[in-house]
């Protein structure tokens, strides 16, 4: 008697299995049909809260940044993750090269090796006031980093007031020069 309350347990794992996932995805079409699901919206908890802590080796021809350097400027500064192997970052590098005219950039080389790196920047151009590594990807992680490129705008004092989960373009741009004034 107990082996055939067994089996019908392990053959009912399945079916409920099915059934919870099929509920998701009713919630999920209902919120989509409802204008309050968006499948591409990022919840990113960092933002209006002070920055991680975090120290960053150099990626010449800088000496690398840390937190507290980061939360003693006095004007706002522009974090932006990027990869030499990432193809939106070099498509971003333009827009990064007239907006540092605007705002102290600073770059973090995500899973990156400093050659590589170093090769990218002199093909295309270094925007980048500092630039600091992170190898194992460890800060991108404390920063809440879905992927390369991301650009967080750090108010003084170090907190994180916008971000921007993707390429930055000129719209984003516009929006990041109206927090600045």
């Amino acid at each position: 008697m107990q082996d055939i309350t067994r089996r019908r347990l392990l053959w009912s794992i399945p079916f409920a299995t099915a059934a919870v996932a099929g509920g998701g995805f009713l919630a999920m079409l209902s919120g989509l049909r409802k204008g309050n699901f968006d499948p591409r919206e990022i919840n990113i908890p960092v933002i209006n809260k002070p920055i991680p802590p975090f120290s960053l080796i150099g990626q010449p021809p800088s000496a690398g940044f840390n937190q507290q350097e980061l939360q003693r400027q006095t004007k706002p500064i522009l974090i932006n993750f990027f990869a030499s192997w990432c193809i939106p970052c070099l498509t971003e590098m333009g827009v990064l090269q007239q907006l540092s005219s605007h705002i102290d950039i600073w770059g973090i080389a995500y899973k990156d090796k400093p050659d590589a790196v170093s090769g990218f920047l002199e093909r295309n151009g270094n925007p980048y006031q500092k630039i600091g590594q992170d190898p194992e990807g460890n800060i991108g992680i404390e920063w809440g980093l879905s992927g390369v490129p991301e650009s967080f705008l750090i108010m003084p004092g170090g907190i994180i007031k916008w971000h921007y989960p993707k390429p930055l373009s000129v719209a984003s741009t516009q929006i990041l020069l109206s927090l600045l004034q």
